[in-house]
């Protein structure tokens, strides 16, 4: 299994836990090899040249959907893959230092209405899931504010919980502990529904209708394998993510199962690939 990311964060983790569950249903060891590098899209490009046999398979997140905009990619990330299924969904989520008088998005949009530009706000750098996330919901609401891109998610909090950042655009599973220690303000999430771990939290989508921007794991594998192998791995990973240790991960990290067929998987793709290619479009990023 290619995780197409460093090490030791949170996409590591998963894809590892997804790789033992593997490991136990197909009776052989299941070894995970990371391979970072352009969004994903290096490792990703390894798994894709792969021969479709059912041996490499490929660790996927919603960058996947991101990377065609931004990228130029040496495979097309429609035609040439096969989706075996998505594992999880999760958001994004919005945090203030405390310092920053909002408490709502009604109150970031006011604010932010009031002073043009004078709100900033972190992401995990130009061009990300996270940057995105903020220029949609500045397109969305009419509202103009200060990016400070960050070489990944560590350095972004860190800022925010100084204060040097006022406002963060950051995954769940490296945001949430700090809002619940007090360190940052919750102010929404980027899922169309709330979340699990934290019901009281609302979603964008309450304020600004037809908001989302979803987080999610998956596993693909070069277009081609064979349909009773997808069939077998979609399958056995179902039937995983239905077990109470998966169900606890994932809900500790923000996020909750997906599952479903190979189809569900296809098509939360292209619905993707399609809105990041507008939002690209009409805010003019580019990647780093």
């Amino acid at each position: 299994m290619i995780i197409p990311f460093p090490p030791g964060g949170a996409t590591d983790l998963i894809g590892r836990l997804a790789a033992a569950r593997l490991n136990e249903s197909l009776g052989q060891p299941v070894l995970v090899e990371n391979r970072g590098g352009a969004g994903g899209s290096i490792g990703t490009e390894l798994g894709m040249r792969a021969a479709p046999d059912g041996y490499t398979l490929t660790f996927s997140v919603a960058s996947y959907a991101v990377n065609p905009s931004l990228y130029k990619l040496a495979f097309d990330p429609v035609k040439d893959v096969q989706p075996i299924i998505q594992l999880s969904r999760g958001p994004i989520l919005i945090a203030a230092h405390p310092s920053l008088p909002v408490r709502s998005v009604r109150d970031l949009v006011a604010l932010a209405r009031r002073n043009p530009g004078g709100v900033n706000f972190a992401t995990t750098g130009q061009g990300t899931i996270t940057h995105l996330a903020a220029e949609h919901f500045m397109t969305m609401t009419g509202v103009r504010m200060t990016h400070i891109p960050y070489k990944g998610t560590g350095p972004a909090l860190a800022d925010a919980v100084a204060g040097h950042v006022t406002l963060t655009f950051g995954n769940v599973f490296a945001t949430l502990p700090l809002t619940r220690a007090g360190k940052l303000r919750a102010i929404a999430v980027t899922s169309a529904q709330r979340i699990a771990g934290e019901p009281g939290l609302p979603t964008i989508a309450e304020t600004v209708p037809g908001y989302e921007i979803v987080l999610w794991h998956g596993l693909l594998a070069p277009r081609g394998l064979p349909r009773p192998i997808v069939e077998r791995v979609n399958a056995d990973l179902n039937k995983a993510l239905r077990g109470r240790d998966m169900i606890d991960r994932l809900e500790s990290d923000g996020l909750s199962p997906a599952g479903g067929s190979p189809e569900d998987f296809a098509a939360r793709i292209m619905r993707d690939i399609e809105l990041y290619r507008q939002i690209v479009a009409s805010s003019g990023v580019k990647a780093e």
